[in-house]
């Protein structure tokens, strides 16, 4: 049962069937609705490869709906803060005339967050599927990065808050909840994906897991890379 101060996330994407999409978040919104949660944010979650489509446009992003049950509910902005747009903004009236008007500490970041060293500036999550060579990769059809989550722990709970999920797959919020002195509990019906997560918190727990950095800037090739060059196939074909 979630507490007065707990928060739920509830991470989805679009369903498809037939030839339609079905936009998930839009159907559990009204479910959580019903049963008195209320809705502090839509994020959404950017990533740059996909399924590419031939008669619709590629989905690129999924979403978290961020449901709190009252209003004495956790959220620590510190540890999420994004630099200051303009450090050097001073306040041109009242009592703090003359003195920086921005919070020395960062500025909120909106529900939409690019993640791409540090800097966060254009406030899209856009953060890598674990697919191929992501250092988190196991044999999970729809593994989650645990960057993903980290920034979800970080803001709705502190240390020692009980982090709950009920279709944990191969355990990556239990080890973003692990990494930042949190308690867990996961379940999965699939036993296969329960090992591998069970031997993932051990390896968290000595120190020893293996993740993709917190903020690490996505992959930007040189100029000069081959494969920013046009095919000599494509030189006929304009792009507008």
């Amino acid at each position: 049962m979630l507490n007065d101060s707990g928060s739920i996330c509830w991470q989805v994407g679009n369903y498809i069937e037939g030839k339609e999409l079905f936009p998930l978040d839009i159907y559990f919104y009204r479910i959580f609705k019903e049963n008195g949660l209320k809705l502090k944010n839509r994020i959404i979650w950017h990533y740059g490869h996909g399924i590419p489509e031939q008669r619709r446009f590629s989905g690129r992003y999924e979403t978290v709906l961020w449901f709190v049950k009252s209003e004495d509910y956790t959220f620590n902005l510190d540890p999420v803060r994004i630099p200051q747009k303009y450090p050097g903004k001073r306040s041109y009236k009242g009592p703090n005339k003359g003195k920086p008007s921005g919070n020395p500490k960062g500025k909120n970041p909106s529900d939409l967050w690019e993640i791409i060293k540090n800097d966060w500036d254009k406030e899209i999550w856009e953060i890598p599927q674990v697919k191929a060579a992501h250092p988190e990769k196991t044999n999970h059809p729809a593994q989650y990065p645990v960057e993903l989550i980290e920034r979800l722990v970080l803001a709705l709970t502190n240390e020692d808050d009980l982090v709950f999920d009920p279709y944990v797959g191969v355990g990556s919020s239990l080890i973003a909840a692990t990494i930042h002195n949190r308690k867990s509990i996961g379940v999965d019906w699939k036993k296969e994906y329960t090992d591998i997560a069970y031997r993932n918190i051990i390896l968290a727990l000595q120190g020893k897991y293996k993740k993709r950095e917190l903020g690490k800037e996505l992959y930007n090739p040189d100029r000069d890379d081959k494969l920013l060059k046009i095919p000599e196939e494509w030189k006929n074909h304009s792009f507008s």
